[in-house]
């Protein structure tokens, strides 16, 4: 886990309805998983959002993996 890379990862009350965002912009992290899922490329992604850097879509794609680590009950 990196917590530096983490950081660019934000949760403000009143902004993309809480949902977490990237550096406190209205990029929800969301939206990066859903252009990747959509098989756009890192530097398709760069540059149709040019406030965006590497960093924050590997950031996006960190945060989510930590999302999933849970455990699974099944009853």
């Amino acid at each position: 886990m990196n917590l530096e890379r983490l950081s660019r990862i934000t949760v403000e009350e009143g902004k993309c309805g809480g949902r977490p965002c990237i550096r406190g912009l209205r990029m929800r992290v969301k939206d990066i998983l859903e252009l990747l899922s959509a098989r756009a490329s890192f530097e398709e992604i760069l540059q149709d959002y040019p406030f965006l850097e590497q960093e924050d879509i590997f950031a996006a794609i960190e945060y989510a993996a930590l999302q999933t680590d849970h455990a699974v009950l099944r009853t």
